[in-house]
């Protein structure tokens, strides 16, 4: 029996194309929410804000820090001090939309023609889960307690990210599935 060639990509370039266009769509929305932060009268420059200079203690640290923290703090141990706030807020913060990744390229990648409109639902669901799990960990308000607009511009952030994420996977894994195909 002749075996057919596929039009999907290997499992290994799913998972890897995922992770990089997930980092890339971590990249996409970052710069959108400097922009908002520009345009609401913030000065830092844009290395300082997307490394979270002004953050020192912990008291400070936004949500992707405080889960940071605990998940460092619950694996080994140790208590860790005001000073590694803001590295643990970016490497949470980046780690978490890289890794979204993994689990969109599987999904993507065993379609036959993903579409960059999926991102779209990818970034929703993102987006969702935040308003479930931060809750419930006690780093966000129950979602009925945000307004309309601040919902709205979060949820915005998310559909770019992954939007974003879905079209650069898809650039990622074009050539292979015309290679295999």
């Amino acid at each position: 029996m002749e075996r057919r060639p596929t039009s999907t990509p290997s499992p290994v370039a799913a998972v890897t194309g995922g992770l990089a266009a997930a980092a890339v769509g971590t990249a996409a929305m970052d710069l959108l929410l400097y922009a908002r932060y520009r345009r609401g009268g913030g000065t830092s420059p844009p290395l300082d804000w997307e490394f979270s200079a002004g953050v020192t203690s912990w008291d400070q640290a936004p949500a992707p820090a405080q889960v940071g923290r605990r998940v460092v703090e619950g694996v080994f141990r140790r208590t860790l001090p005001d000073d590694t706030a803001a590295a643990i807020n970016n490497i949470t913060h980046w780690g978490y939309g890289a890794l979204n990744g993994a689990p969109y390229g599987i999904v993507a990648g065993s379609l036959a023609s993903p579409r960059a409109a999926y991102g779209l639902l990818f970034g929703a669901s993102v987006w969702a889960t935040s308003y479930v799990v931060l809750p419930l960990a006690g780093l966000y308000k129950p979602i009925w307690e945000y307004d309309r607009r601040t919902l709205g511009k979060d949820l915005s952030a998310h559909l770019v990210y992954g939007l974003t994420t879905a079209v650069v996977f898809n650039r990622l894994t074009s050539r292979s599935r015309r290679r295999r195909a």
